[in-house]
């Protein structure tokens, strides 16, 4: 099993500086990567406290250089905010700096007040999406490429600075049903979130994904999973409590923007709004992998008998959460949990789970 950390880099209030939110993502990289993490993601958002990090690829570059061995990520970079043409070079040279260790997540985007700033509208997101990735396969794939589609006409244009990783870093793209299935059709992978829902969630996800692999004739397996989840480890029940507090902050932010009823009274720092969709934090703990060390790894295991995800990426920068308790986490996940999930899932069991996964 693969494990990432996931790097919304929130701003909770003032009270924290833009500078030591930031500061404080890349110490959690740097140390994901000393802990035996696979991959840190860095999700991407505007304008607003949700999220500091306005460019993944951005993140990336400079985090390449203090590491040497984790995956870096963008999940997601938003296409339908960029000009494919030049997003192609800004990728080429991030994966060139990164030493071939790029992963490339896309995504359509959600949040209605990030695209009225960019001029773009949020209803043509999915057609704007669909015809960006074909622009960024074409690029990646051609040494000179054209195209002429609804949004944009390029002429025969080539990128000069191209991806280490050949043909292309491996792509992962978020969202639902309809990109599952183009997942499976061209080659990719996908990100799937059950937010802080439980099993049931997970179980119902399992047969999305197994559909939308049989819809495109391939096996699930073809395409890597990776599941967005909310997990903390400790016997502190306080310091549980703060974790699920900014946990459901964040979807408090979340589901506003979602739902286009974001809420501000200075322009820019969000409101958090409590909503009928809050889960009590007894729920959050029966739902998610929190509590002791044993019943994160025990739910852990639960999850992925249910799902079959090929990687767990763990949300770690939620907030205003303590920098140095959740520094401690990461180590913790390093010498515990990460070793123990993996010698749970044996040569036998993982043998076992991957047949499974093929027979269906």
């Amino acid at each position: 099993m693969e494990f990432a950390t996931f790097i919304l880099a929130a701003q909770r209030g003032y009270h924290q500086s833009s500078d030591s939110v930031i500061r404080n993502s890349i110490e959690q990289v740097v140390l994901s990567e000393q802990a035996g993490f696979d991959t840190s993601w860095f999700a991407e958002h505007h304008f607003n406290n949700y999220s500091l990090i306005p460019s993944p690829l951005m993140m990336v570059a400079h985090c390449a250089g203090l590491t040497d061995t984790i995956r870096l990520g963008t999940a997601v970079c938003v296409l339908p905010l960029y000009q494919p043409q030049r997003l192609l070079s800004e990728i080429g040279f991030a994966d060139i700096v990164a030493s071939g260790r790029l992963e490339l997540g896309v995504g359509l985007g959600y949040q209605q007040f990030e695209f009225e700033r960019f001029g773009v509208n949020i209803d043509e997101a999915p057609a704007v999406f669909s015809e960006y990735l074909d622009i960024l396969l074409k690029g990646l794939n051609q040494k000179i490429f054209e195209h002429d589609g609804r949004y944009e006409k390029i002429p025969p244009t080539a990128i000069s600075v191209r991806t280490v990783q050949k043909p292309t870093p491996p792509i992962w793209i978020a969202g639902g049903s309809e990109r599952m299935a183009r997942a499976y059709r061209e080659g990719h992978n996908f990100f799937v979130t059950a937010f802080h829902n439980g099993l049931e969630t997970l179980s119902t996800l399992r047969d999305s994904i197994e559909k939308a692999a049989a819809s495109e004739g391939k096996n699930v397996t073809d395409a890597k999973i990776s599941l967005l989840r909310c997990c903390y480890a400790s016997d502190d029940e306080a310091e549980i409590d703060c974790y699920l507090d900014n946990a459901r902050f964040q979807r408090r932010l979340s589901e506003a923007l979602h739902q286009r009823r974001q809420q501000s009274q200075d322009g820019y720092l969000l409101e958090e709004t409590p909503t009928q969709q809050d889960l009590s934090f007894k729920t959050m703990r029966e739902n998610l992998p929190i509590g002791s060390v044993n019943r994160v790894i025990d739910r852990l295991l639960e999850e992925m008998e249910v799902l079959k995800p090929d990687q767990i990426a763990i949300q770690t920068q939620l907030g205003d959460f303590d920098q140095k308790t959740m520094l401690r986490q990461i180590e913790l996940w390093g010498d515990k949990i990460i070793p123990a999930v993996n010698k749970s899932l044996g040569p036998s069991e993982a043998g076992s789970l991957q047949v499974r996964n093929d027979l269906n």
